[in-house]
């Protein structure tokens, strides 16, 4: 997961709605399924998917009153701790 990324999906979800991001993710997790794919296009999608994911999870924390920066942090503080388990 790249912040700068997610910080910018997230400017995309205040300026329009994150409708555009739940479809657009239906639809990536749709092309994971093409059998052709190889695996460095798999990992792309996969960046991806995981990106808009955060976005969303940062848009959730800023919607319930958490400062942008600091529902940042506290979503990458959560991610490199699962990543450390």
């Amino acid at each position: 997961m790249k912040l700068p990324v997610i910080k910018h999906l997230n400017k995309f979800i205040q300026d329009n709605d994150e409708d555009y991001i739940i479809e657009t993710l239906e639809t990536l997790e749709h092309l994971t399924e093409v059998p052709s794919l190889k695996d460095e296009e798999l990992d792309v999608l996969g960046e991806l998917i995981s990106n808009m994911y955060g976005a969303l999870e940062v848009h959730k924390m800023i919607k319930s009153g958490t400062p942008e920066k600091e529902a940042l942090n506290a979503f990458m503080k959560r991610v490199l701790g699962s990543i450390d388990s």
